[in-house]
């Protein structure tokens, strides 16, 4: 892009995996030029993550979008000292490695800092800097499972559960990409320093599920598994229609709850206390749940969303990814575009989140191959002649 918001703007992508790569991605969707740096042999982890065609991962299309792939072997001394050239012409740099190896390696922010005042450095590890675990791998599991996730999620009688998605690594990435941008209007617009963002697989997601921490500290007891209900929140479950599909409701406004008991037939549960009071509303949720059920597994998807729409409900089909790609609200709004790519022909993925009226982000090309831009990189940008380049590469460096 090159009318993006953060035209002008450089990232040096040097992490692995999902939530480092995840921050340069969306940078580089709004204008930002993103240098991916990738171990020579094979790559960032993410090209083999999940579903293949033809060998060829398509996570990485989608995460790999608008970036500019080099090889480089940061075990090498030569490699770093590559990498920390490429960092004194950049806005950002994003990393995963352990801090004791950052610093053994001379590539901490202290470090490179020096060179580059005003670099803002994004690290991303398991558990943080500082504390007995700091220095230990970690991945979203873990986040996942340790930020209190995994307890609350699931049956009451059933195993605490895990998402199938990259839902911690996603938490901690979007955290870190709007510190980027506070880090960045320190620097650029009260004239501070860059400084480091230390970012971990926990607290993000531990953020968003404070309430049963609340509830332990303030009235000492452990919220645990309720399946889809939410004791904020009543009717808030899924629910089979007759044809098969699956219907999900939430009730969380007062207005919404008495609108669902009137669409459903029931306009006379709206008077009685059990159900009229938010309060009294949860203590009863089994009971308004069971009067949803009965109402909603006598109707299709169809029959039952025509009714909700009607009457104002807040009400929505369980999407398969399908069905997803074909809803009409999200095909008006382009949310799926078709992009063109050298290896797969042409790929749909979701286009950049969120929109801007002026500046909107964009996508120039899929995830590259490894190593397509060593020459524009390694060449034009740091200036190294095609002897030297050949030597580089010779030495298993590039």
């Amino acid at each position: 892009m090159t009318d993006g918001p953060l035209t002008g703007l450089r990232v040096i992508d040097a992490a692995s995996l999902a939530a480092g790569p995840l921050i340069a991605t969306w940078l580089g969707e709004h204008g930002a030029e993103v240098i991916k740096i990738e171990q020579p042999d094979g790559g960032d982890p993410l090209r083999q993550w999940g579903a293949q065609r033809d060998g060829v991962g398509l996570m990485w299309k989608s995460l790999g979008r608008n970036k500019k792939s080099v090889t480089l072997n940061l075990r090498e001394q030569a490699g770093r000292d590559l990498l920390r050239d490429l960092t004194d012409t950049a806005d950002v740099v994003v990393m995963n490695l352990r801090p004791s190896t950052l610093t053994k390696w001379g590539i901490d922010h202290a470090t490179l800092s020096e060179r580059n005042p005003g670099l803002v450095m994004v690290h991303v590890t398991g558990y943080g800097e500082g504390g007995p675990k700091s220095d230990r791998p970690g991945f979203g599991t873990l986040g996942e499972a340790m930020s209190g996730f995994a307890h609350l999620t699931g049956h009451p009688d059933g195993s605490p559960t895990l998402p199938s998605f990259m839902l911690a690594d996603g938490v901690a990435a979007l955290t870190a990409t709007y510190a980027v941008m506070m880090a960045l209007y320190h620097r650029d617009v009260r004239g501070g320093p860059g400084q480091l963002i230390d970012i971990n697989l926990i607290e993000p997601l531990a953020r968003l599920i404070e309430q049963p921490v609340l509830t332990y500290d303030q009235l000492g007891t452990v919220p645990t598994r309720t399946g889809n209900r939410w004791d904020i929140s009543a009717p808030r479950n899924t629910y089979r229609t007759s044809d098969g599909n699956w219907l999900a409701m939430s009730g969380s406004a007062p207005s919404i709850a008495m609108r669902a008991l009137r669409a459903v037939g029931h306009p006379e549960l709206t008077e009685d206390p059990r159900f009229a009071e938010a309060q009294q509303r949860l203590k009863n949720a089994t009971a308004i749940d069971a009067v949803m059920a009965e109402w909603i597994e006598a109707h299709t998807l169809d029959e039952a969303m025509d009714v909700f729409e009607e009457a104002n409900v807040a009400a929505a089909p369980v999407y398969d990814a399908e069905q997803l790609l074909a809803d009409p609200q999200l095909i008006a709004r382009g949310i799926y575009p078709t992009v063109a790519d050298p290896q797969l022909g042409q790929m749909r993925v979701q286009a950049p989140v969120p929109r801007f009226s002026h500046t909107p982000g964009g996508i120039d090309h899929l995830g590259p191959e490894l190593g397509e831009h060593n020459e524009e990189v390694y060449g034009g940008l740091l200036g190294l002649d095609a002897e030297r380049r050949a030597a580089l590469h010779e030495q298993g460096v590039i």
